[in-house]
């Protein structure tokens, strides 16, 4: 039950800042400012409500270096793109043609906000964390990764390669992040620059969603292997290949902490819930 209630608290935050940005599309400002509301609007009830079904404080997502954690994610996401990007561009697939929409950039900065408070609290604050104390955190990791990928098949240019990029290099990366940190901040800051990095300043197609109007005025061309083609970048080997390597990194964090969780080890899921690791 307190499954279910979390996961529709969370849903239900999520689709309503869904419908007042679209309701308020073209207009940049309002944009960030529903995003920004709605990723702290996220914060709250997901607080609210496991304080109620669970009787006890989120320590996963405490106050205590919120903003320290969630920074040093967003700059691991950034520098985890960025690099992507560099590779791509070295073979000629990504191209900067001038200067694009700073206040395009600016909008998107708060839809990505809140695309990454929403979709950490559901994947890996609810999904992960109590699949995780029933069935152990690789049964965890595995299930919710394929659902986070399955997730993006409802996207404009969605396919079947993206969506498998997708839960190998984000679904299973973000859940070994919190694995290994116990703590939502992280992978929330590492969703966010990911997300940030790709449409607001190399301004490529995010997860199939079409093209972005960020800083940059850019396109990319050549093999979908390398440029990830109407999909974008995620569906890059390159990104794939990047998202491996963390998620290597951080499941060996997680076991080296004692993170991992075996399977049906409920009575352990909690113990380092309040972990404050650099990734």
């Amino acid at each position: 039950m307190r499954f279910v209630k979390q996961l529709l608290a969370i849903v239900a935050v999520a689709l309503v800042g869904g419908q007042c940005a679209a309701a308020v599309e073209g207009s940049f400002l309002l944009t960030l400012v529903i995003g920004a509301a709605t990723a702290v609007l996220g914060v709250v009830v997901y607080r609210w409500v496991v304080r109620r079904t669970e009787r006890r404080e989120p320590t996963e997502l405490d106050r205590d270096g919120w903003g320290r954690k969630a920074g040093r994610g967003t700059l691991l996401g950034f520098a985890m793109f960025a690099a992507v990007i560099a590779n791509i561009a070295f073979l000629g697939g990504y191209h900067v043609d001038g200067w694009g929409s700073p206040a395009g950039a600016l909008g998107l900065l708060g839809f990505m906000a809140a695309a990454a408070v929403t979709e950490e609290l559901l994947f890996r604050g609810v999904l992960f964390r109590i699949i995780e104390e029933r069935t152990g955190t690789w049964i965890a990791l595995a299930l919710t990764g394929v659902v986070f990928g399955a997730m993006h098949l409802v996207n404009p240019d969605a396919t079947l390669w993206g969506a498998t990029a997708i839960a190998i290099e984000a679904g299973f990366m973000l859940a070994a992040c919190y694995a290994a940190t116990r703590n939502l901040w992280v992978p929330i800051g590492l969703h966010f620059g990911w997300n940030f990095a790709a449409g607001s300043i190399f301004s490529v197609a995010v997860s199939g969603n079409g093209e972005s109007e960020g800083l940059l005025e850019a396109s990319t061309s050549g093999p979908v292997a390398l440029s990830g083609g109407a999909f974008g970048p995620e569906g890059s080997l390159y990104t794939v290949l990047a998202g491996v390597v963390l998620t290597v990194v951080f499941l060996w964090l997680a076991r080296r902490r004692g993170h991992i969780v075996p399977r049906r080890g409920r009575h352990t899921a909690q113990a380092p819930a309040t972990a404050t690791v650099t990734p």
